[in-house]
This record gives C-alpha cells, structure tokens and sequence, in this order.
C-alpha cells in the first residue's frame, strides 16, 4: 500500500503547511508513545520519521508524502516534553489551529501506550477532538511489551471510559512497530478511508 513515502516539509504552523490539495490522514499522541516508530512501520521505511528516546522530539507539522497521492503528518506529541511552558503552549495552539482549520484533514489516529491504564491526558484530548468535530481513530501503540491479551484489557478498558460520555466509539487498533502486529488492519482502514 504504501510504496513511496517522501518527507515533504516541517511547518511551524498550519498557515505554512503545503496546500490542502490532497487527502491528509494525521498521526499524534502523548510524548514518547512509538509515534515515529509507527509511521516508519506503516511506510515500510526505518529512518522515515525521526525515532528519539527524549520524549519531545517532534516540534514541527511534519508533511511526508505517500505514493504522489495523499499527505501522512505527523504532529508533535502532547503532555510531558522537556521544554518550558510558553514552548507546550506554543505547540498547543499549533495543534488545536491545524487540527480544527486544516481542510483537508480526513482523520486523525491518536496514539495510546497499551501498557498503561486509560490516562486523564488522553481522554481529555480525545473529548476535546469530539467537542470540536475532529474525526479520529484509536492506536493503541507497544502491543509487544506485554501479552497481546493485557493490551486487549487496557483497550476494553479505554472504552469502558469512553461509554460514560460518548455514544458512539471510535474504531480501535493494537500494533507494535516491533512485530509488525496490527499493521495490515491499520493499512487496510486507511485504505478504505482514502477510496472513500
């Protein structure tokens, strides 16, 4: 599916980004969830997006484009970074300002650690992205930290969660960029999502 994948630009806001002339499929989560490391599995290419152990590395809009067709970008994490906190709020508005204004926009996958139980900043983003229209889909990222069954509980978890506010849930999805688990499923779902 994915048989070119080109790095494009690194934009500071969404006034800057390329022209919203093709279908764009975002990718976000908190600091050090496997970002990266999911967007290099999916494109099949290791050095694609920059990888970091240091929480934080993704400041900028980053545009890559996949087969001539349709923009992947990825977004700097959010919660725990080591900048200060005029940087996070800067980044803040940059996501909200791309997320709500950016047209071109089919979907935003926010990533979760599988690891963890279901964590206030996640849902709190999550609701501000229904409050505010954005369409997304649920990755839950480090399948193979732990057994595929654990990760299925934290998931069922999460939705758990969810039901108490949403009456519609949003599609879920369990990978690892180790193993390569969950990536036919996700690559499937944006395959139907882009011949829509």
């Amino acid at each position: 599916m994915f048989e070119k994948a080109t790095y494009l630009i690194s934009s500071p806001s969404y006034n800057q980004c390329p022209k919203p002339d093709k279908f764009e499929i975002a990718f976000i989560g908190r600091s050090n969830v496997g970002k990266s490391s999911l967007i290099n599995m999916l494109a099949g290419r290791k050095g694609l997006a920059k990888t970091s152990g240091k929480p934080g590395k993704t400041q900028l809009i980053n545009h890559f484009l996949i087969d001539e067709e349709w923009y992947l970008v990825d977004l700097p994490g959010y919660g725990y970074a080591k900048t200060s906190k005029k940087t996070r709020s800067e980044w803040a508005i940059m996501i909200e300002d791309y997320l709500v204004h950016r047209e071109s926009l089919q979907i935003v996958f926010v990533l979760i650690d599988s690891r963890l139980d279901p964590q206030k900043i996640d849902l709190e983003f999550i609701n501000w992205l229904g409050e505010n229209g954005v369409p997304f889909a649920l990755v839950f990222t480090k399948a193979d930290k732990q057994s595929i069954n654990k990760g299925q509980q934290n998931m069922a978890k999460f939705r758990k969660v969810m039901k108490q506010t949403w009456e519609e849930l949003p599609m879920f999805f369990l990978t690892s960029s180790e193993t390569g688990h969950g990536k036919d499923e996700l690559t499937e779902y944006i395959q139907t999502l882009l011949e829509n």
